[in-house]
């Protein structure tokens, strides 16, 4: 059976995120951070699962999840991602993007970079600014891309003051997320159901593809690229339908996943994410509806399995949840982690 652990944080958690380990290093993730949303004064959270690895008879890990380290964040956490091993960027409600520095020697995190107006409102006919939520964040060492509900995309440096590049107007709506498909190229979702693909190799401030469904324009709030398939992307749209793309074959997804029904009833919190993980992480799961999709067979024409996990509970949501799966030493996990699956083979 499948360990799973629970701790009350006293606190709401919105996102969550496992810190990368090195490459090539064949151990497990054991420290990972969460966002909050929603409280009186919200944090960044640095955590351990249990008493840093320790396993059991079984080659499992023990224990219950232990906070490392956390900071106060200005507005709630929209995003979050790893930079590298110690940086964490946030995106805030406010419109502001902040690196976060982690310092293992005692265990603290400090601000190392921030960009306070990355994303804001500007009136008509007036230079006045006001904030618009950071809405997506993602990071290719040295490079940080961001999305706003301004519909504006910046290409920041972390080691620079001023962004590198900002494409106002990028879109009409806002967009919700964002993901690289190659070092130059990046994939953004919008509110109006559109994917559109971006090269900064090119001076204009138009996108290179754009890709949708027919039909009703249902927005699109989570995006994700296959890890070693970087043609392949997986959205998640707020029908519950998770759709599978190809962006070299035309302008459709190749399949279409009904996760869970997306009405809501008053009181109830909802959300989608969509991750694409190897195989043999983990994962961390709230007490919210949550998706998660793991690639079965990294070579190509191999199975791209899909795996998805729901729950719902009222909001707020003030329990955090880790999953550990018994995983040993000679990787025999094979799990029923979650409600269904399905497979698509790719060519």
């Amino acid at each position: 059976m499948e360990e799973i652990y629970a701790k009350f944080v006293s606190q709401k958690i919105s996102k969550t995120r496992w810190r990368p380990v090195p490459p090539g290093s064949l151990q497990t993730a054991e420290t990972f951070a969460t966002g909050s949303w929603d409280n009186e004064e919200n944090y960044v959270s640095l955590w351990s699962i249990g008493d840093f690895g320790n396993v059991d008879s079984d080659g499992g890990f023990e224990g219950e999840h232990q906070l490392l380290c956390d900071i106060k964040h200005h507005g709630d956490v929209m995003d979050l991602q790893f930079f590298d091993q110690e940086r964490i960027v946030a995106a805030s409600s406010t419109g502001c993007v902040t690196v976060f520095l982690h310092h293992p020697n005692n265990q603290t995190l400090s601000v190392s970079q921030q960009w306070t107006t990355a994303h804001y409102h500007t009136g008509p006919g007036s230079p006045s600014r006001s904030s618009a939520p950071c809405t997506g964040v993602v990071c290719d060492n040295p490079e940080i891309v961001t999305v706003g509900e301004d519909g504006r995309i910046n290409l920041f440096r972390a080691d620079h003051k001023e962004a590198v590049r900002t494409i106002d107007n990028a879109d009409s709506s806002t967009l919700h997320a964002v993901t690289f498909l190659r070092t130059p190229e990046i994939l953004t979702v919008n509110s109006i159901g559109q994917l559109k693909i971006w090269d900064f190799r090119k001076q204009g401030n138009e996108p290179s593809q754009i890709l949708s469904l027919t039909g009703d324009r249902v927005p699109l709030h989570c995006v994700d690229r296959h890890p070693n398939q970087q043609h392949v992307v997986a959205t998640g749209g707020q029908d519950g339908m998770l759709s599978i793309w190809d962006v070299r074959q035309g302008t459709m997804p190749v399949s279409l996943l009904k996760a869970h029904e997306a009405e809501r009833a008053p009181g109830w919190h909802s959300r989608l994410g969509v991750r694409l993980q190897p195989g043999h992480d983990l994962t961390v799961r709230e007490f919210e509806p949550r998706v998660g999709l793991w690639a079965d067979g990294s070579e190509p024409g191999a199975c791209f399995q899909f795996c998805v996990s729901l729950s719902l509970c009222p909001s707020p949501v003030h329990v955090l949840s880790l999953s550990v799966p018994k995983i040993n030493k000679r990787w025999e996990k094979k799990k029923k982690l979650l409600e269904f699956s399905h497979c698509h083979t790719f060519p």
